[in-house]
């Protein structure tokens, strides 16, 4: 008997590694046929499970930006593959991203090991770990890293936070000073328990700039736990995902309540939640006052020409919005209107997202007035990108306008 846990002992044996020379156990038989492969692999290739067979070789000449062991079932065929291979990315410094999502089976060890990389990596600035549930013994692994690690993009989408593992991370992340993006789509997060969590690493974290919750249960409950952390704060989120949980207007209360006086926040998706014309209207006068928001995603919220009126005067009043998303709804050439309109005296405006298809129209000629309407916008945006490009507007993002569709975090579905 020594007398290590287990964790001593893992810990033990990853730094006789590192005092030595790092490699696959014998029997695993990985690191062959090194020549054929070498010409392969080119530094910031993307690299997956299948290009492992002489992966040590080349992890000690090459750096790359992204590692993909994505569904790799380590354990199953490797039984201590996960460590072994994180022994090795660690020493090597290998990857600047990491992606370990989907390997479910990845055991205590492998979390471990995990664990330990993101502690003493120096490279190492994103993780995904998607897909593959986030059991008691892995939410604490991952919380001890999160106290010194210096990753600053996180992805859990998908992984069981709801409840113990969330208290767990929380409690890690609300000492954490380097994350900067947290992901945690797709978890049942619920408006109680989860919420008030959610709420309390708000109020304690100032270092977090984006927080994706899109796709749970947060519902008018929750809405308010987090608009009631966000009032406290001083710096501040940046972006905001809260599309498909259950919101109605009556959560809007809680947000108009604090979105005028929101210094920080430039991206709000509230897509796919139950709105209404009434929730565009209450927070009517907090968008009007607020000079902050430059993207406000509200795509499939239950908008009629109605809503796009009121959208149309909260965009003539704004300075600074550059994009809006109002997909999906049931938007008809009186409310397209108003919104052209709207583009004769707004200026920042260079990207609204409207669905392509012609809306159903009682009179025919409405038709073509939807058509030209869509056109004239399209133009007018088009316009005052062309323009803000010579002056000093915030970009929404850090890559250019024109790459919009893919780093601003609103809704990605296609039009109808």
């Amino acid at each position: 008997m020594t007398g290590l846990s287990e964790e001593e002992a893992t810990s033990q044996s990853l730094k006789e590694g590192r005092e030595k020379r790092v490699s696959f156990p014998p029997d695993e038989q990985m690191v062959s046929d090194f020549v054929e492969r070498r010409a392969e692999l080119q530094e910031g290739e993307r690299l997956d499970y299948c290009s492992c067979e002489s992966l040590e070789e080349i992890l000690k000449s090459v750096q790359f930006d992204f590692i993909s062991l994505q569904g790799a079932e380590l354990e199953q065929n490797f039984h201590k593959g996960a460590s072994s291979l994180l022994d090795m990315f660690l020493y090597y410094e290998s990857a600047t991203h990491l992606d370990m999502s989907s390997n479910s089976g990845m055991g205590f060890s492998g979390w471990l090991s995990l664990s330990h990389l993101l502690r003493q990596s120096g490279c190492l600035w994103r993780l995904d770990a998607c897909n593959m549930p986030m059991v008691d013994y892995a939410a604490q692994a991952l919380s001890k890293a999160l106290l010194t690690s210096r990753l600053t993009v996180l992805h859990l989408e998908n992984t069981c936070l709801s409840g113990k593992p969330l208290f767990t991370l929380v409690g890690a992340l609300k000492r954490n000073v380097a994350l900067q993006e947290l992901y945690l789509s797709e978890n049942n997060l619920n408006g109680y328990q989860d919420s008030m969590q959610l709420g309390d690493l708000l109020k304690y974290n100032s270092t977090l700039k984006t927080l994706d919750l899109s796709n749970n249960t947060m519902s008018d409950s929750g809405l308010e736990e987090i608009c009631d952390a966000l009032s406290s704060q001083k710096t501040g989120l940046r972006t905001l995902i809260l599309s498909n949980n259950h919101i109605t207007h009556l959560g809007m209360s809680h947000l108009q309540n604090v979105l005028a006086r929101l210094k920080t926040l430039e991206t709000l998706n509230l897509g796919k939640n139950n709105l209404e014309n009434r929730g565009i209207h209450m927070l009517k006068e907090s968008l009007m006052i607020n000079r902050s928001l430059l993207q406000l995603g509200l795509a499939s919220t239950g908008i009629t020409c109605e809503g796009a009126v009121t959208l149309a005067e909260i965009l003539a009043e704004s300075p600074q919005i550059q994009r809006l998303d109002v997909r999906q709804n049931q938007v008809l050439a009186g409310g397209l209107m108003a919104l052209s309109l709207a583009l004769k005296i707004n200026r920042s405006l260079i990207r609204l997202d409207l669905d392509q298809h012609l809306k159903e129209e009682k009179e025919d000629f409405l038709l073509e007035t939807q058509k030209m309407l869509v056109s004239r916008i399209s133009d007018v945006c088009a316009a005052n990108t062309m323009a803000a490009k010579g002056t000093a507007l915030r970009p929404a993002s850090p890559d250019s306008a024109d790459s919009a569709e893919t780093t601003y975090p609103l809704p990605t579905q296609t039009a109808d």
